[in-house]
């Protein structure tokens, strides 16, 4: 099937970076990427990294309360300086 497709210009270089690394056409190349697209190549899901934070050093049973607090106290010292 023939069509007209306009490229924007980023994705033009990755086809033409694709065409040039596999020495294709640029039928070939456009032909693979969506075929690619379609298929639904899935990527690993990304994961967090974990660290271990050690023995907290205060009382995180009133977290939430005391990051208020924190909040708090920030909003009135900005409120002070006029800021």
């Amino acid at each position: 099937m023939r069509t007209t497709v306009t490229l924007d210009p980023d994705t033009e270089h990755l086809l033409r970076r694709r065409m040039s690394e596999k020495g294709v056409s640029f039928k070939r190349a456009l032909n693979d990427a969506i075929r690619a697209g379609l298929a639904g190549r899935e990527q690993a899901p990304y994961e967090t990294p974990i660290f271990d934070m050690g023995v907290p050093t205060v009382d995180l049973t009133k977290a939430l309360r005391i990051a208020g607090e924190l909040e708090d106290e920030h909003l009135l010292a900005s409120l002070r300086r006029g800021a």
